[in-house]
């Protein structure tokens, strides 16, 4: 979402609220900062044919208060004579103490607190569902102003709390293994959308959880977040903000499946962890397994990566889920071995999760030591990602069985 400038003398944004005729104006710069917002929000990609039509909704035309960065806060408080350091107090209420309502920010002006209330919307997406799997994973289903649902994954382990996040409602890449895809697409999420997945996460952790911080992000919950590459770059400031969240670059992962304009875009925008879902060795399977292969071939993805720095390229993850019979032969471990030495990347292995939208079968726990012993015999570091939250319908590739109305299975 691009900064709100500043109108000309003409068109002065007043911070007095009380002279109506600079109501108008505020009223204008209002609307245009949503439709500016939303225009990015909803702005149509290059796979527009497998786009579902946008759902019909009355929106909230106020901008939302987690829309915006810290630099972006500042700039548009200043439009209301605001100095730069209450921007600061608002972004570490709302950031660092997860405080959603204006009025409990004890250390501004009571006229601030109320015109934050009143020309901002500060609600944040409402958490209709927990489910807890038998390993201690909970799934969060969130539903948002337009009555959409998104979820995300909190998943605890001896050493830290990791939380899985959606960038956008349902997903238009078509993935054969992927839950997720059955459901098409409707929207990118706002900045908000985003950050309050992991707001309501932490003080999940903080008041449930024994006060245990959430630390590590991953981005491989719903949707394809090269696809709203803007909003997501925004929603990673925030979090890494020191005079917020300050959680480290080391400890979030974007995953994407392989949009190869956007991903030198990425690096130079953001310094976290790049994920790259490979899934196959060849065109031909990759292409039946993800169709975005039919528009960036292996090869060219491979170039993508290889052009990469060198710091980038080195933690750089390879994700590759393992399909009984499909891509997990003597070839495969050759080929991706490979590939993974030629882009100097890591591989996390991950059997296939069952799920009834799929019949791919989900290879043994032997079978997939193995693969990884083959792996590791040819240089390759490689990893076996254990798979959390089944049950709840919450690990990889099985989000949004409660994507719809009362949470009905689809």
């Amino acid at each position: 979402m691009g900064i709100l400038k500043k109108p000309s003398d003409s068109g002065r944004l007043d911070p007095s609220p009380k002279d109506s005729r600079q109501q108008k104006p505020l009223e204008k710069a209002r609307e245009v900062w949503y439709i500016r917002g939303m225009k990015e929000t909803n702005d149509k990609h290059e796979h527009d044919d497998l786009i579902s039509p946008e759902p019909s909704a009355t929106p909230d035309l106020r901008p939302h208060l987690r829309d915006f960065t810290l630099p972006k806060l500042q700039d548009f408080l200043a439009l209301w004579g605001e100095k730069r350091f209450r921007a600061e107090q608002v972004f570490r209420f709302s950031h660092d103490k997860l405080v959603d309502d204006p009025a409990q920010m004890t250390n501004l002006a009571k006229p601030l607190r109320e015109r934050l209330s009143r020309e901002l919307d500060c609600a944040a997406p409402a958490l209709v569902d927990v489910a807890e799997s038998r390993d201690g994973t909970r799934k969060l289903v969130f539903e948002l102003t337009d009555a959409a649902r998104v979820e995300a994954v909190l998943i605890p382990s001896d050493k830290h709390l990791t939380l899985c996040l959606s960038t956008q409602v349902g997903c238009q890449m078509g993935c054969a293994f992927c839950f997720t895809a059955g459901l098409g697409f409707q929207r990118n999420l706002r900045v908000y959308e985003m950050v309050d997945q992991y707001r309501v996460a932490a003080r999940m952790a903080r008041d449930e959880m024994d006060g245990r911080r959430l630390s590590n992000l991953v981005f491989m919950g719903m949707g394809e977040p090269m696809l709203n590459l803007d909003n997501l770059i925004d929603t990673l400031d925030i979090l890494q903000d020191e005079r917020g969240m300050m959680l480290s670059n080391r400890k979030i992962t974007v995953s994407t499946c392989g949009i190869l304009p956007k991903i030198p875009e990425f690096t130079e925008r953001s310094s976290v962890m790049l994920a790259v879902s490979l899934n196959a060795t060849t065109d031909e399977v990759r292409s039946r397994l993800m169709p975005i292969n039919r528009k960036y071939p292996l090869a060219d993805l491979v170039q993508t990566l290889k052009a990469l720095p060198h710091a980038r390229r080195v933690r750089t993850v390879l994700e590759y889920v393992l399909l009984d019979g499909v891509n997990n032969t003597e070839d495969d471990v050759r080929r991706l071995a490979a590939i993974a030495r030629e882009v100097h990347g890591k591989v996390n292995l991950l059997a296939f999760n069952i799920h009834e939208k799929s019949d791919f079968q989900r290879p043994s726990d032997q079978a997939v030591k193995a693969f990884q012993d083959k792996l590791l015999s040819r240089g390759v570091q490689a990893m076996i990602r254990s798979s959390r939250g089944e049950d709840a319908h919450a690990a990889c590739g099985m989000l949004g069985k409660t994507n719809h109305p009362k949470g009905e299975a689809v």
